[in-house]
């Protein structure tokens, strides 16, 4: 399995690892380390590359040629390409060496604000996947919206493994970081992901925050936005109501999420990617018994709907956010029946569940 992240907070990976690897797979995940790179220690076998270049498009030309390499010269019957950055030479070793080759694709890569932004880059990454997927036997993504646009696009329907959170067993609170976050009295919002971008409602948050009483909004995780909001938070001198936190190991992440008394997630539909995202987020929400405020994007908006577990925004603007928290903040019964409702849906929506999907579509490779 080939990613170009280093490995330590890719949730959804790891889940389709582990279940590989439950199933009698022998498998290696192949990505980078970084100068700062946690260890990591799972039930399967790992391999980093240490790169020279670390950013752009000589980060992206020498970690394809490593990993093709890599993947020429190592045993191997099935190649996984996890997103359209790895794909190229997952799809050249498969066909050199008559492989089968699996493409699980996490996002709508091509319509990343971050290519849409710049054309030119854009065309290549396009042209590859123009290239490559009208060749594909067995793709995967993250939803439905998702994989119809790709039947659209290429006339092949990926099959859908969402980025669902396993159950959790304890969902207890630990009540000193809870006494420490919400200094005895106020509620906690958050905010978590390591994609926490532009365009992702993360800076109307932070401004709403002039308006919201009572609460403390934590963002924990990383992106390109974080230099933003840290001087968002000086300027408008809400150091004691938004606190920002880098990433942190998932474990400690959840201990955060269950202190929870919302759920944020703010996509705003700025570019296909978004508007058609299934966050991993909000299933960790739902996992740890927290009710969501979401924006009105596609296929969150469905689930919030569809299952009761939170309320969904008419726009993402900063007022209009505040006086939604406000309002859900003094509408005590109402939050009751969605902390209800949550208990229903986090027996449907987890990783055991979902990973049937995936023992479906990999069972075959092992009766080869």
């Amino acid at each position: 399995m080939a990613v170009t992240n280093d490995l330590v907070t890719d949730q959804r990976v790891h889940k389709v690892a582990s279940s590989l690897t439950d199933m009698g797979f022998d498998l290696t995940l192949v990505g980078r380390k970084l100068k700062h790179s946690s260890d990591v220690n799972r039930p399967y076998r790992t391999h980093r590359f240490r790169l020279f270049f670390n950013r752009k498009a000589w980060f992206y030309a020498e970690y394809n040629l490593r990993l093709f390499w890599f993947l020429l010269s190592t045993k191997v019957d099935v190649i996984v390409s996890n997103d359209l950055d790895t794909l190229l030479p997952c799809y050249l070793v498969s066909k050199l060496r008559q492989k089968t080759l699996v493409y699980d694709s996490h996002e709508y890569f091509t319509e990343v604000p971050e290519l849409l932004e710049r054309p030119q880059i854009r065309r290549i990454w396009l042209a590859i996947e123009q290239y490559v997927f009208p060749k594909l036997t067995h793709v995967i993504t993250v939803n439905e919206s998702i994989a119809n646009l790709y039947y659209e696009r290429y006339g092949i329907k990926p099959k859908v493994v969402r980025n669902i959170a396993p159950a959790q067993t304890n969902t207890a609170i630990d009540q000193t970081l809870l006494q420490k976050i919400t200094q005895g009295n106020k509620k906690m919002l958050i905010i978590q992901g390591s994609g926490i971008n532009i365009d992702r409602g993360a800076e109307e948050a932070v401004e709403a925050m002039q308006w919201v009483n009572g609460a403390v909004l934590y963002i924990i995780g990383s992106g390109d936005v974080f230099p933003k909001l840290r001087q968002m938070v000086e300027n408008l001198n809400l150091t004691e109501r938004v606190k920002i936190i880098n990433r942190l190991p998932y474990h400690e992440l959840l201990e955060y999420t269950k202190c929870a008394f919302l759920g944020l997630s703010l996509d705003k539909g700025s570019n296909p990617n978004y508007e058609f995202s299934l966050p991993n987020k909000i299933f960790d929400y739902i996992q740890s018994g927290v009710p969501l405020l979401v924006s009105p994007r596609k296929e969150v908006a469905q689930l919030v709907n569809q299952y009761q577990v939170g309320w969904v925004l008419d726009t993402v603007e900063a007022q209009h956010i505040a006086e939604k928290i406000n309002h859900i903040i003094e509408s005590e019964t109402s939050y009751q029946q969605i902390q209800s409702n949550l208990k229903t849906a986090s027996k449907a929506l987890n990783w055991e569940s979902e990973s049937g999907v995936i023992k479906q579509i990999y069972s075959v490779f092992l009766t080869k």
